[in-house]
């Protein structure tokens, strides 16, 4: 991976820790996560291989263990590879087929993480779950209207963002390359 592009994933993957912990505010069983949706974006943008976004999807999973009161965040560090790994193998299937493809790569990503996060909690912590919500039915109803939400909010970040991150770094790039219409120096 390009230096230039270490420097985007870590960028967007810090506004999506700070937003993460202005989350924190909201008390629930698990945290929206729109960490999900600039390590998408990330993704999007740079066209990483399979262990490049293997390891983005770490180190989110990181940042979400560590900044995060849901109810077993270690499962973050099992969710935010599957979704990046999710992510990178939607989008390359979806970018030259539509517009949307951002938006509807992003969900399916967050859906992966959100659905594989609920899914670790409840094997990892079973009696905690059934501890604080009585049935695991109670437990599903309170989280799984959280990961649909998120995954909409995540969508329309990702595709509202992509487009403008996108010239910015075209831009970026045409301007370090000397252009067409660069004319030699005279050394007369």
């Amino acid at each position: 991976m390009k230096s230039r592009d270490i420097a985007i994933v870590g960028i967007l993957l810090a506004i999506g820790a700070i937003i993460r912990y202005m989350s924190l505010l909201i008390p629930g069983p698990i945290v929206s996560n729109l960490v999900i949706a600039f390590y998408c974006l990330a993704i999007i943008l740079i066209a990483p291989t399979f262990r490049e976004a293997l390891g983005i999807g770490v180190v989110a999973g990181v940042v979400c263990a560590l900044l995060s009161h849901s109810i077993f965040p270690p499962a973050n560090l099992i969710s935010e590879p599957i979704g990046a790994v999710a992510c990178l193998g939607v989008y390359l299937v979806l970018r030259d087929r539509f517009v949307l493809a951002p938006a509807v790569t992003t969900l399916l990503a967050t859906f992966a993480s959100g659905f594989s996060f609920i899914l670790i909690s409840i094997l990892a912590v079973a009696p905690t779950v059934l501890d604080k919500f009585g049935t695991l039915e109670a437990f599903l109803a309170v989280t799984v209207p959280i990961v649909l939400i998120t995954a909409g909010v995540n969508a329309a970040v990702a595709q509202a963002l992509e487009m403008p991150a996108s010239r910015a770094l075209m831009r970026g790039a045409r301007e370090k390359a000397p252009g067409r219409d660069a004319r030699p120096v005279d050394e007369s």
